[in-house]
């Protein structure tokens, strides 16, 4: 295999460990648990797995010798920077524990565990794939884990290969099921363990015990490198308008730390355009108007970051997609049946007048991606929505109408971007190598401590490496009960950008003096390899919530 400076480079970066799991380790366990919302209707759900301690991990003079383990480990979901690093964690973290334990992948995601699709990972793979990008030791999946079937016939491998444990590495949703998972073979009494880990480059996946979803730091700083490439562009030719859409389905995390590490002249929040109870017409009157302010002093271009999630945080067309999910989770055969050229006008028929009326006041091509296939979740696939185009469209016209009345004197010409996978395969940073890695390592000590039903967790990483935090937290901790395919459903409760945060505070004191004046910050490509202010520094997110910045 052929391969660059870079990844040979790349290959020698050794993560590093805390303190704590340098030699031998003890778990320490905390108070019992509630879950954040819904608590009888989660400690019903999962009476194994409800009310159990946090775990910390501390240094231990004890010289504990384990018998080994058969570990199997999953990627789930959407791709995100370091899932590499996980499993190298989990798999020197066994081996660590007994020279004899081994770790099994399960390929292309949790479908690899049903359809026993599986593959030994030695030594040999695993070093081929330290501190490299992507998901491709073993493949990813979208899979759901729902099913009893399904839980049983990845027990017939899991027993076949002598598996005690099983690591999922995967979003909320995936995290959800692995807790589902580790209920339903803890009530069986099976002997299997399940460990989850929090990945996603949204930024979603967060609360007190987990501060990070892996990939954030990664993503956003792929994305802020070329954002920061399109601002010097912009501000070179100085004639268009940029609207970037980036990923960020049910948050905006990504959007935000991307605006403060880049300062562009506009930035929409999704959580705050609900909060204001905002209209389509409020968000492009006021990007019209920002595109007005600056062609009034001769700036005639900008950059305008919006999160792809935006549509379903405007309050009207929050409450017209979960009719339509609904009706299209109930319907779905007879809408397929449907003629294309009949199906706008046979979705307004079933709609509520109010839902109706918004429905039909959509562009053709927006009302057409809100009724494409839904994703596993039976949500929307709110990544098909050109919401850039959307909005562009749209502050034009408002444009040309304003120009009409002697509102706007300038030229709008806009170019349009979307950051999706370009940052979700990325070699990740030193912070999400170390994150990572201590990830993987963290939750080969919960398998060795007994502990199922777990997220790996690993805290206080603004600090030097040596003084972070590793230890375990209770899925059901951060689980509430949601609508889904008209359902209700216990799901891990999703962490959206904090109007009263300090991340958005310092956004929010900002954006004005972005928006009319030229302020555009280049961070330029992720540094490896200098000093340690440029290589390592944490997300401004991060660094902000711990009051660091």
């Amino acid at each position: 295999m052929t391969k660059s400076a870079l990844q040979i480079a790349r290959a020698a970066y050794q993560p590093k460990l805390p303190k704590a799991l340098r030699g031998n380790v003890k778990a320490v366990e905390g108070a019992p648990t509630q879950s954040v919302a819904d608590q009888e209707a989660i400690k019903e759900l999962f009476p194994n797995t409800y009310g159990i301690p946090v775990i910390t991990f501390e240094e231990s003079a004890e010289n504990v010798q384990l018998p080994a383990i058969n570990v199997g480990v999953i990627l789930s979901g959407g791709q995100a920077p370091g899932g590499h690093n996980v499993i190298s964690g989990i798999f020197d973290g066994i081996k660590k524990l007994n020279p004899e334990s081994k770790l099994y992948g399960f390929i292309l995601g949790p479908g690899g565990l049903v359809e026993h699709n599986y593959k030994e990972l030695t030594a040999d793979i695993i070093d081929e794939y330290r501190n490299t990008g992507g998901f491709d030791i073993i493949g990813s999946g979208r899979t759901k884990l729902e099913k009893e079937s399904q839980f049983d016939k990845g027990l017939e491998i899991l027993k076949q290969l002598n598996i005690q444990a099983l690591v999922i590495i995967g979003g909320d949703d995936s995290n959800t099921n692995a807790c589902v998972l580790a209920e339903y073979y803890a009530a069986k009494n099976t002997g299997v363990q399940v460990i989850g880990c929090p990945k996603t480059i949204d930024g979603d996946l967060k609360n007190e015990m987990i501060e990070a979803s892996f990939g954030f730091d990664t993503a956003c700083k792929v994305y802020s490198e070329v954002i920061g490439n399109i601002e010097r562009d912009c501000n070179s030719a100085r004639k268009y308008w940029h609207f970037i859409k980036l990923m960020g389905r049910s948050a905006s995390h990504i959007a935000l730390e991307c605006a403060l590490q880049t300062q562009p002249n506009l930035c929409i929040i999704s959580e705050e355009v609900e909060a204001k109870n905002m209209s389509l017409d409020d968000v492009v009157t006021y990007i019209a108007q920002a595109v007005a302010n600056r062609a009034a002093q001769g700036n005639n271009y900008g950059t305008v970051l919006i999160p792809e999630g935006l549509i379903e945080f405007i309050p009207a067309m929050k409450k017209l997609i979960a009719e339509l999910n609904d009706f299209l989770a109930a319907n779905a055969e007879e809408f397929a049946h449907i003629k294309k050229s009949h199906q706008r006008d046979y979705i307004i028929s079933k709609l509520s007048k109010e839902n109706a009326e918004i429905y039909a006041s959509l562009p053709e091509g927006v009302a057409r991606q809100l009724t494409l296939d839904r994703d596993p979740h039976g949500n929307v696939q709110v990544s098909l929505i050109e919401t850039e185009k959307l909005l562009s469209d749209m502050v034009a016209v408002k444009l040309a109408q304003w120009k009409d009345e002697g509102k706007y004197v300038g030229k709008f010409a806009a170019q349009h971007h979307f950051f999706g996978y370009e940052g979700r395969c990325a070699a990740p940073s030193n912070y999400d190598a170390d994150y990572c890695y201590l990830l993987g390592y963290t939750a080969s000590r919960l398998i060795a401590a007994g502990k199922t039903g777990y997220m790996s967790s690993v805290r206080n990483t603004t600090a030097p490496v040596g003084e972070w935090i590793a230890g375990g937290v209770p899925i059901t901790m951060m689980m509430n009960m949601e609508r889904r395919h008209g359902e209700m459903k216990p799901v891990i409760q999703k962490a959206l950008v904090k109007l009263d945060g300090a991340p958005f505070k310092r956004f929010a004191e900002m954006r004005d003096q972005w928006t009319i004046t030229t302020d555009y910050v280049y961070p330029g490509p992720i540094q490896y390899f200098g000093p340690t202010e440029v290589c390592d520094q944490p997300t401004k997110t991060l660094l902000l919530e711990q009051g660091k910045a």
